[in-house]
Formats: C-alpha cells, structure tokens, sequence
C-alpha cells in the first residue's frame, strides 16, 4: 500500500515531506502487525522517510509510555496499531524535532487517521496528543 503510493510519486520526481512522513507511519504500523524488519520495509524509501521511521523505532518504549500514561481508559496494546504508530510519529517529532511545530506534527497526524482510520480516530489521535503537550508545556 505504502509502496505503490510513494512509488508512484517518487515516479514524478516529487514526494512531499508529508507524504514521507505517512510513509514513515504506515512502515512503522506494518512492523508491529507483520513483524518484518523496519530496514526491510523502508529500504526503497526516501531518506527522510527512513530516518524517521529508524528514529521512532529508537525511541518507541518512551513514546509508548507516554501515549499510554495520556490515552485515558485505553490500555496501549487496545490502541489500532495504525492510530499507535501515527501518536508514535508525531510525539517523536514534537520532543525531538526542532524543524516541525507541534501544531504541524499534530495537523499531520488528524488528517491521516481522518483519512486511513475510523471516524473516531482523528479526535482520539489529538486528544491523547494535545493532552501530551499540555502536560509538558506546563512544565517548562
């Protein structure tokens, strides 16, 4: 799925960071339910795809944490993995990325669960985000 849509924009030359962001998300959603390797699965991808994906992977125990300590009522493995995967991405590019404002990271992430997930999805998605922000924003 992933590959035939970044295929077919790699094919016109142009891939937008959001698309390789998407990518990253649905790589990092096709480890957790295939288990095959994220090296195997990004390996055709752009580079900023790949880093991003290796970089989630890297910090997944800490963004698990805390999509779980914010996700009210929700145990984390009850989470679709594709809603799990699109929090992991965007909490990794809020805490680490000094190029992406949160309100994009967030933004990004909406419009994907509204596009590949349940209706549900996109409230849930920035609800446990924003909740996540707030709490850090206090803090600092």
């Amino acid at each position: 799925m992933v590959e035939g849509s970044s295929r077919q924009k790699r094919e016109n030359g142009v891939m937008r960071r959001s698309d390789q962001r998407r990518d990253a998300v649905f790589a990092c959603y096709q480890r957790d339910v295939t288990g095959r390797p994220l090296e195997e699965l990004v390996a055709e991808s752009r580079p900023f795809t790949r880093e991003l994906a290796a970089a989630v992977e890297l910090h997944r125990d800490e963004l698990d944490r805390a999509i779980a300590a914010h996700a009210k009522g929700w145990e984390l493995e009850r989470i679709a993995p594709l809603e799990r995967n699109l929090m992991r991405v965007a909490l990794y590019e809020i805490e680490y990325s000094d190029d992406v404002p949160t309100e994009v990271a967030i933004d990004e992430a909406i419009e994907i669960a509204k596009e590949y997930c349940g209706a549900d999805a996109p409230g849930f998605v920035n609800g446990v985000l924003g909740a996540i922000v707030r709490e850090r924003e206090g803090v600092r």
